[in-house]
């Protein structure tokens, strides 16, 4: 047994039995350990970012990580955009990034880096394993680090030599550590402050859906406190029957007015909410000035456990019905295209139990409002604001959900960062039915430069936010990756190809063209 073989037996010994990579030559012996144990899933991903993106997906549906394999730095670079944006959904995951030999690291070869210090900048957990001996434990740490705090990001860089070289046999991760609670002082303190005119509870992370968005929506029936969620969020219930939640929007100004009745904020399973970007004149933090804002649990603590005693603290039962989304999807849409209409109908087929992923940066804010009342799904979004998540989010999400339909909204711009991942999706035969909005542009960026107090602008900036000349032909993009494709012009149209995406098991792609 060499350290490749002793880590693969380490991984599916703990649970951990999907791998997305990206292999290279220094990787080649863990390649050979992969392909020894065919009931460890590898899928393929044809750029680094789609591998991390994928991983990310999974955990968030599958509440549990999932494997990468990095080609050494330049690997891990390439990953680095959605490793941060899994970092700041609270995603965990085990990137196993490869290096060099330990004795060849003395030489300037073409491919060293400093993988320790690019894995750090974005990781919880770094290790490279210093011989064979180590690997094994050192991969089981790193799955116990990676499911540690409600997911983090781990990275064991596995030199070639400690790949190749006789090792012992595996070693099963140990449970990770027991998540932190709020003491009950703090429960009983917060419990009275929810009770009092202008208090809002703000929820995140596993409160966003399942039983924990219920029993929040409880603790604000009962307390009449407002219930508000942050703008960019890992996972949240949408649709008939769930409990009704404030979001924040995403514009300075109105968020700010959003929150101008708050005059206590306590936060459960999220951050503090902030602007996303600073704007001249504007402040970084959208609550009210005297705002109390307390953290009765963070992110990294125990949601469930700080639901239920804040429930218990206040006294609400099932008795307290929450206020609830209800059922009331409109017909489908014809006529001539609009945004607004890729809405209706789409809230008008989404299947029950479906997963979106949601990458339509600018045009989802047209799209997504009408899906409230359509029969029960779930929204994956973007959180660390680097784009080219949203088809390989998809990947992953219909990997670790494979009974269930997977939609994928993504805006022409941002699917060209990871438009392998259709590659992907064709290779693996997954159910998405991705729906790509061209409007030919980088539109957040119009109206960003608005944000800063620029009203016009002249060929430079124009150059730098349209993807025109040439358009880009989503049609050939898809089927030359193995995805069959339609582009649609009209809202009868679209009802059609969305009709028949979802009835079909493979992937299927839909450009939309609105601009």
């Amino acid at each position: 047994m060499n350290g490749a073989t002793s880590l693969v037996k380490t991984m599916l010994a703990s649970g951990v039995d999907t791998v997305f990579a990206n292999p290279g030559t220094s990787e080649m012996h863990f390649v050979a350990a992969l392909d020894a144990h065919p009931e460890m899933r590898c899928v393929l991903c044809l750029f680094e970012g789609g591998t991390s993106g994928a991983a990310d997906g999974y955990f968030r549906m599958k509440r549990d990580v999932a494997g990468t394999l990095l080609h050494l730095a330049p690997g891990f670079g390439n990953a680095f955009a959605n490793i941060h944006n899994a970092h700041k959904a609270g995603s965990g995951m085990v990137n196993v990034m490869g290096d060099h030999a330990i004795h060849h690291l003395q030489y300037e070869s073409p491919l060293k880096g400093d993988t320790v210090g690019i894995s750090q900048t974005v990781s919880h957990w770094t290790r490279m394993s210093p011989d064979a001996a180590s690997v094994a434990p050192d991969g089981a740490d790193a799955i116990r680090a990676a499911r540690s705090r409600n997911g983090q990001i781990a990275t064991l860089i596995l030199p070639a030599d400690t790949a190749w070289d006789a090792a012992d046999g595996p070693v099963t991760a140990a449970a990770p550590p027991a998540l932190r609670r709020p003491d009950d002082t703090l429960v009983e303190a917060m419990a009275q402050q929810l009770r009092q005119p202008g208090a809002a509870l703000m929820i995140g992370g596993t409160a966003l859906f399942g039983a924990e968005r219920e029993l929040a929506g409880r603790i604000a029936a009962r307390t009449g406190c407002r219930l508000i969620c942050d703008t960019l969020l890992a996972r949240i219930a949408k649709g008939a029957g769930t409990t009704k939640v404030e979001q924040l929007v995403y514009p300075v100004t109105p968020k700010i007015a959003q929150m101008a009745e708050i005059s206590t904020l306590i936060l459960l399973g999220t951050e503090r909410p902030v602007a996303f970007f600073a704007y001249p004149g504007k402040p970084s933090l959208p609550e009210p000035a005297g705002c109390a804002v307390t953290t009765l649990c963070g992110p990294e603590e125990d949601v469930g456990w700080s639901l239920q005693a804040l429930a218990d603290a206040v006294g609400a039962s099932d008795a307290d019905a929450p206020a609830r989304f209800q059922l009331d999807q409109p017909a489908v849409a014809t006529g001539e295209m609009s945004l607004a209409k890729v809405g209706q109908t789409l809230a008008a087929l989404i299947p029950e139990d479906a997963i979106v992923c949601n990458e339509a940066i600018t045009s989802g804010h047209q799209v997504l409002p009408l899906t409230t009342q359509a029969r029960p799904h779930e929204v994956l979004g973007g959180t660390g604001g680097a784009i080219g998540l949203g088809l390989p989010c998809a990947v992953g999400a219909a990997i670790a959900c494979p009974d269930r339909k997977v939609i994928a909204l993504i805006g022409d711009g941002t699917a060209m960062y990871t438009l392998q991942s259709l590659w992907t999706m064709a290779r693996e035969g997954l159910d998405v039915t991705v729906i790509i909005f061209a409007n030919r542009g980088y539109q957040i960026l119009r109206d960003e430069l608005k944000n800063v107090g620029v009203n016009s602008y002249g060929a430079n900036a124009q150059a730098m936010f349209d993807i025109e000349q040439p358009v880009l032909d989503w049609v050939a993009l898809a089927k030359g990756h193995g995805v069959p494709a339609t582009r649609v012009e009209d809202a009868d149209g679209f009802a059609v190809s969305l009709s028949a995406g979802l009835e079909s098991d493979g992937p299927t792609l839909i450009e939309v063209v609105c601009g």
